[in-house]
């Protein structure tokens, strides 16, 4: 039955339709759909194509510890599962997400998520890692619209201290020398982190295998590139680096197919796009500051200028596409066209007409992350359970009948079993006055290199992909970390569950503290069963309960 919300929305959609179609104005009409709505029902539409039965909607705990690891980076504290459960508001998920977004924790973990997405983990000079991330927090916890943050990141000239952080995605991508940047890494992460297309394999040739991807459009991101060098200037008796730029210097490239060795020539262009047509002037007068001796040259046109406005433009569906589906990634555990850096005509979207809506309606929003993030949370897509429906097999993973399970990623890894341990607990109480969000963060992070090393993919690899080492089982099972945070502190977990006598206030505490959710008999009758005869060495038994908890599988992903 419809809620009198769920009719009073319907009255206007219907309402505004009428207006719509009286004024010829569908896209109007379009604009007024929720984004969730609309998601849905594109979703919805490709389980009728399939012959997909979907699953569920999630179960609030499931629901609760889903949203909390994808928008804040770790698991809700006890007391915080304890209180969504325990609210009868129909509306606490819709709440929650909102408070999720609003809190400090979001922009944080969104600079933890970005940070190897831009960087890979790769090591730059000149820029440190606190400059970096603490400029990707702050642009996430303005809201800095994702058009505005590539212009920066693409087109940074190092000359404003207050964005110079973002010089360090071109910075890692030098040659040896650290003083020279590299045009073909550059080339190929713009095309595939902001268009979805991985063109490494047409740098000498057209891609053997796909056949939409060029090497003329390989250069014709690489000529946008090629004229910029790395200068260091002197600023207050310190070295700071900065980007400089030539007037001149074309571009050329030879097929090593071609027996003939044709050279060709291009001017910069995006995959797709004609060639730029850049002003020309006066011999002598290209320049705004000619190139000297120790001199900074700037000319009057820029090419990575050109590139950070046309780049991120909301008239450039590839780049709007592109970063659509890396968000419905980020929360649903696949993109839409997948892997996310291989959109191309062989490899569609599973939903293509879904993506370009996506693409479309973010632009709309003005590249508006946080509002984009919250109409997909939502969704009912994104709500549904991990369970296949009953008396049904699994579905394909393209047709997103079923959450999926998504890997946790290192530092949130790290957090999620510092908060479930009870660690986390501990550090704010030792904190006191002194507490913020970013004092708890720092306090945390010397916790993550042991993390980082096992679970991390290695620099200049791309992160997401799930894969089991017997050196993270040795981590898990042996390493001293997991086993000191098992050590009985005053408020931690092992000293809240000592604390309780009987078996079922244990279990509930344990399964709170660690899933998000209250345990089922089954689970109540093990806790009570294990500790049946281990009164002499409770505290032992207590964490040997927590270790297999934290060592399962539904705890080291989000589902």
């Amino acid at each position: 039955m419809l809620s009198r919300n769920d009719l009073a929305v319907r009255m206007v959609i219907w309402l505004l339709a009428g207006w719509a179609v009286a004024h010829g104005d569908i896209r109007c009409l379009q604009a007024q759909i929720p984004l969730r709505q609309t998601v849905d029902e594109h979703i919805s539409a490709g389980w009728k194509t399939r012959g997909v039965t979907p699953a569920e909607v999630c179960s609030d705990a499931e629901f609760l510890r889903r949203v909390t690891l994808d928008l804040s980076g770790t698991i809700p504290t006890t007391a915080a599962a304890r209180a969504f459960l325990n609210d009868p508001a129909s509306d606490k998920r819709e709440k929650l997400v909102g408070q999720l977004l609003a809190s400090p924790e979001y922009a944080r973990h969104m600079q933890l998520i970005f940070d190897p997405m831009l960087l890979e983990r790769q090591h730059a000079n000149y820029v440190t890692e606190a400059e970096w991330a603490e400029y990707l927090r702050e642009s996430f916890a303005t809201n800095k619209p994702w058009d505005q943050l590539v212009r920066e990141l693409i087109g940074v000239d190092g000359t404003d201290p207050k964005v110079r952080p973002a010089m360090r995605f071109q910075l890692v991508r030098t040659l040896d020398s650290y003083r020279v940047l590299n045009p073909n890494a550059i080339t190929r992460d713009v095309g595939r982190l902001f268009l979805g297309i991985n063109l490494q394999c047409a740098q000498c040739h057209d891609h053997p295998t796909i056949k939409d991807y060029h090497q003329a459009d390989y250069f014709g991101i690489y000529a946008y590139f090629n004229r910029s060098s790395i200068f260091m200037a002197t600023i207050d008796g310190k070295s700071v680096a900065q980007f400089a730029e030539s007037a001149e210097g074309s571009v050329t490239f030879t097929s090593v197919f071609d027996k003939e060795k044709k050279s060709h020539t291009t001017n910069p262009h995006l995959p797709g796009r004609p060639e730029i047509t850049e002003p020309t002037f006066e011999k002598g007068k290209e320049y705004t500051v000619a190139p000297a001796t120790g001199v900074r040259a700037v000319p009057i046109h820029s090419r990575r200028t050109e590139l950070a406005r046309s780049l991120p433009a909301i008239d450039n569906p590839a780049f709007n596409r592109n970063i659509a589906n890396r968000l419905w990634f980020l929360m649903l555990g696949r993109g839409l066209v997948h892997p996310v850096d291989l959109n191309h005509g062989e490899n569609p979207a599973s939903h293509p007409e879904l993506l370009e809506i996506l693409g479309q309606r973010f632009a709309e929003m003005r590249y508006d992350i946080k509002a984009f993030l919250r109409e997909l949370a939502l969704s009912r897509t994104y709500q549904l359970s991990s369970l296949p429906a009953p008396g049904t097999t699994v579905a394909p993973p393209e047709s997103f009948a079923t959450a999926r399970l998504k890997s946790i990623g290192p530092e949130q890894f790290a957090m999620t079993m510092l908060q479930a341990t009870g660690l986390t607990d501990v550090q704010r109480t030792a904190l006191g006055d002194k507490l913020t969000a970013e004092t708890l963060y720092a306090t945390q992070q010397r916790e993550f290199g042991p993390f980082i090393t096992f679970f991390a993919s290695p620099p200049g690899q791309a992160e997401g992909i799930f894969q089991s080492s017997l050196e993270q089982g040795l981590f898990l099972g042996n390493g001293d970390t997991i086993r000191s945070w098992l050590t009985r502190q005053k408020g931690n977990l092992i000293d809240r569950l000592a604390n309780l006598p009987e078996p079922a206030p244990v279990a509930e505490e344990l399964y709170l503290s660690v899933y998000s959710r209250l345990p089922n008999s089954d689970e109540n009758a093990e806790v009570a069963e294990y500790l049946k005869d281990r009164t002499s060495d409770r505290v032992e038994a207590l964490q040997e309960l927590v270790w297999s908890l934290l060592t399962s599988v539904e705890f080291r992903f989000n589902h």
